[in-house]
């Protein structure tokens, strides 16, 4: 089941010979309504700007149009900042000299949840069992005659502080925008009084737009009243991609022609899943992945796979895989494009650790790629040797979403450590929720292990309780590193978050400076490079000394 609601709004001029005020309801259709949500906003134009009436229709356009181009995986208040940062700016220089102000107050309703933008002083109301409840503050002055000027806007301060609230949704739930033309002349308890007797939403805004004006109310004034009538089912399930309950696959025999593919071979099997080989009508190679039989009545399985396809379609960048669209899919399974080469562990495994020259170019693509990654509000969780591939073609793509997470969208389970205990960070270990840090940990693990074949902590096992210290210096097993190479790897699987890399483009751009920004190379210590070597010195001179010692005792004996 998807979000279903109920609306109703009005909006008239009263006294005045305009009317300032604008109202945008946004309800897209269930694909981007179940990722970005439904819109509702409201803005009230300043009369004392050059045109508030333009300013408030234009912010309700950019507001609608923007926010949904913005990438799906983006948390909403994130996103609703973005768009309101840069027409913050466009309102200060399209008015001529004088900026053009409007207040602003926006719901978006995502599954199960709502996020709440507001400056100015419309307001926003939960009615819920009864209740009233407002949810925002008026930005105005509070000294005696200045309760009308505003102290923030759109278009008023270079800088944009807009209050965000973020909440629970429930059936029943009616929310309640107005203009300060309706609340400031119809009190709480008429408007309470009023959602509870009148179940038609059209026709409960027109109410309280009349009252206000029967009131004395002499400014614009608008009401936006919705209620949630039914909630989705799950979360991430419905919320990712509407997609219906399709049926598993048969088992695929190679030569089979299958919804359009011709199967080659099965390439993989395992508990988790199934990799069929396959070949388009222009016999390019594909990979098409689903679920085993034993996993046909698991709807996490289910979920799962929908939503590796879904984070996969949302990276859309030339470190993923390319996926098939599959406009004529009947059954659960997705595709993507095979490509030719070898992931990073296979080299490894075939020709030992790298060398500098060749692990350069790889830590700056995989550095960049995941930075794209965080950047699109995705976390990969499993970023290892075995999920890197190098093509043929020179790129590198990240391989299985299978574990991926997005910040507002997915549900963290506490407790739970997904990922490869090797590669996971001290925080995960002690219940932290999944973060970019870790990402760039998983990252600094990786590239430390493909120049030396070592962990920098040593390799750990599943459910072992690992104590974290202070990692392995590189250059024990790989002396002839640069030391800012090594300094730089130990930062970035430093046991403490604190100390890594804040994000990919930092460490991107330490690493594309490299010896730039490092100190001058200083000639190591000999018991730093060659440990074994100087305490078996040190041994054999003091045996030395000790055998000395005696022939002079027994000489003088």
């Amino acid at each position: 089941m998807s979000l279903q609601l109920s609306f109703g709004e009005a909006s008239a001029t009263g006294p005045r010979e305009e009317n300032q005020d604008a109202i945008r309801v946004a309800t897209p259709l269930p694909g981007l309504a179940a990722s970005k949500g439904c819109l509702f906003a409201l803005a009230d134009g300043v009369s004392q700007c050059t045109d508030g009436g333009l300013a408030a229709r234009a912010t309700l356009q950019a507001l609608a149009l923007d926010y949904y181009a913005t990438p799906e995986t983006w948390a909403v208040a994130q996103a609703l900042d973005r768009v309101l940062v840069a027409h913050n700016r466009w309102l200060q220089a399209s008015g001529g000299g004088q900026p053009l102000l409007t207040t602003l107050t926006a719901l978006v309703l995502r599954g199960r949840r709502f996020t709440l933008a507001h400056i100015g002083d419309c307001r926003a109301y939960r009615w819920q069992g009864g209740q009233l409840q407002r949810l925002t503050e008026d930005h105005v002055w509070e000294q005696a005659g200045m309760q009308h000027v505003l102290k923030r806007a759109l278009g008023l301060d270079q800088h944009l502080r807009m209050d965000y609230l973020d909440g629970e949704l429930h059936v029943g739930d009616c929310f309640v925008l107005l203009s300060d033309g309706v609340w400031a002349s119809v009190d709480e308890r008429t408007i309470a009084r009023l959602l509870g007797e009148q179940p038609d939403l059209n026709v409960a805004a027109r109410t309280l737009i009349q009252q206000a004006h029967r009131n004395g109310s002499q400014d614009n004034a608008s009401a936006l009243l919705l209620r949630i009538d039914a909630l989705p089912d799950a979360v991430l399930a419905d919320a990712l991609a509407q997609l219906p309950h399709w049926p598993l696959p048969p088992p695929l025999r190679t030569g089979q022609l299958f919804e359009g593919w011709r199967v080659e071979s099965l390439l993989h099997t395992s508990r988790q899943s199934l990799l069929y080989r396959v070949r388009d009508e222009q016999a390019q190679a594909w990979l098409l992945k689903t679920l085993p039989a034993t996993r046909r009545d698991d709807p996490e399985a289910a979920t799962a796979l929908l939503q590796e396809e879904w984070f996969m379609r949302r990276a859309a960048a030339r470190s993923v895989a390319q996926l098939h669209p599959l406009p004529q899919r009947q059954q659960l399974y997705y595709v993507q494009r095979e490509y030719a080469g070898q992931t990073l562990a296979e080299r490894v495994q075939q020709a030992g650790p790298l060398n500098l020259d060749e692990w350069l170019p790889l830590a700056t693509q995989l550095i960049r790629a995941v930075g794209l990654l965080h950047r699109r509000n995705i976390l990969h969780r499993d970023i290892k040797p075995e999920n890197l591939h190098i093509g043929d073609d020179g790129e590198l793509r990240i391989l299985d979403f299978g574990l991926a997470f997005c910040p507002g969208l997915s549900r963290h389970a506490p407790g739970s450590l997904p990922g490869t205990p090797s590669f996971l960070a001290p925080e995960a270990f002690a219940g932290a929720a999944p973060s970019v840090a870790q990402d760039l940990y998983a990252v600094g693990v990786t590239l430390y292990y493909l120049l030396s074949g070592q962990f920098p902590y040593g390799e750990i096992e599943p459910f072992q309780h690992r104590r974290f210290g202070v990692p392995t210096p590189l250059g024990r097993y790989r002396p002839d590193l640069p030391t800012w190479l090594e300094a730089m790897l130990a930062q970035a699987v430093a046991a403490d978050p604190q100390q890594r890399f804040e994000t990919a483009e930092q460490w991107l751009l330490r690493l594309e400076q490299g010896e730039c920004l490092a100190t001058p190379e200083r000639p190591r210590p000999w018991l730093e490079r060659e440990p074994l070597k100087v305490w078996r010195g040190l041994a054999l001179l003091s045996l030395l000394a000790n055998l000395l010692l005696w022939l002079v005792l027994l000489s003088d004996g």
